[in-house]
C-alpha cells in the first residue's frame, strides 16, 4: 500500500471536514482500520482451521461452520470500512471538480473574470448537499452492518460451544469455536466504535443543517431591515 497517497487522501478529507468530521476520521483510522489490520485479521485467521467437532464424518465440520458462520467477521468489516470511507473521497472529488472548473473558467475568461467558486472547498450549493448526503450514507452503512452482525451473530457474541445436527453429520455433534473470548472482545470493540461513528455523523449532519438554517434566517432578517 502506498502510504504517501493514503496520507494525502487523509489530509484532503481533514481539510474539507468540520471538527466532528475530523474526530470521525481519527476514530475510523485509529480505532477501526488499524485495529482491523494489526490485530483482528490475526485473531480470525484460524477460525475455520480450529473449528473442531467431535466427529470424523467427512463434510460435517464444513457444513456446521458454514451454518454458524455464513460470512466471516473480517470480510464484513472490510466491506464495511470500504463503504463507510468512500463518501469522504467523493467530497474530495467534488472539490477537485470545482477547482478544475474554476481553472478552465479563468483560462477562458482571463484573471479579471468573475470567479465561479471563490472558495471551491467551501460547503455551499452542490458541495453542501454532497457533504450532507455523505454523512447520512456513512451513518446508514454503519447501521446496516450493525444489523447484519446482529442477525448473523446474536448479541454480537460467539458461544464457546455450538450443537450441530445438519447432514452429513451422523447425529447431534458438539463443535468448539477457536478463541471465542478474544473474538468477542474485538467484536464488541468494533461495534462500540461503529456506534460512536454513527452518532458523530448524525451530530455533524445536525450541525450543518442548523448552521445553514441560521445563515438563512440572518440573511432574511438582514434583507427585511433594508
Amino acid at each position: 500500500m502506498n502510504w504517501g497517497v493514503f496520507e494525502g487522501l487523509l489530509s484532503g478529507v481533514n481539510k474539507y471536514s468540520t471538527a466532528f468530521g475530523r474526530i470521525w476520521l481519527s476514530l475510523v483510522f485509529i480505532f477501526r482500520l488499524l485495529v482491523y489490520v494489526v490485530a483482528a485479521e490475526r485473531v480470525w485467521s484460524d477460525d475455520h482451521k480450529d473449528f473442531d467437532c467431535n466427529t470424523r464424518q467427512p463434510g460435517c465440520s464444513n457444513v456446521c461452520f458454514d451454518h454458524f458462520f455464513p460470512v466471516s467477521h473480517i470480510r464484513l468489516w472490510a466491506l464495511q470500512l470500504i463503504l463507510v470511507t468512500c463518501p469522504s473521497l467523493l467530497v474530495i472529488m467534488h472539490v477537485a471538480y470545482r477547482e478544475a472548473k474554476e481553472q478552465r473558467h479563468r483560462a477562458a475568461g482571463g484573471d479579471d473574470c468573475r470567479c465561479i467558486y471563490p472558495n471551491p472547498g467551501k460547503k455551499r450549493g452542490g458541495l453542501w448537499w454532497t457533504y450532507l448526503l455523505s454523512l447520512i450514507f456513512k451513518a446508514g452503512v454503519d447501521v446496516v452492518f450493525l444489523y447484519i452482525f446482529y442477525r448473523f451473530y446474536r448479541n454480537y457474541t460467539l458461544p464457546r460451544l455450538v450443537k450441530c445436527e445438519l447432514p452429513p453429520c451422523p447425529n447431534v455433534v458438539d463443535c468448539f469455536i477457536s478463541r471465542p473470548t478474544e473474538k468477542n472482545i474485538f467484536t464488541l470493540f468494533m461495534v462500540v466504535t461503529a456506534c460512536v461513528c454513527v452518532m458523530l455523523s448524525l451530530i455533524e449532519a445536525a450541525y450543518l443543517i442548523g448552521k445553514r438554517c441560521r445563515e438563512c434566517l440572518l440573511a432574511s432578517s438582514g434583507e427585511s431591515r433594508w
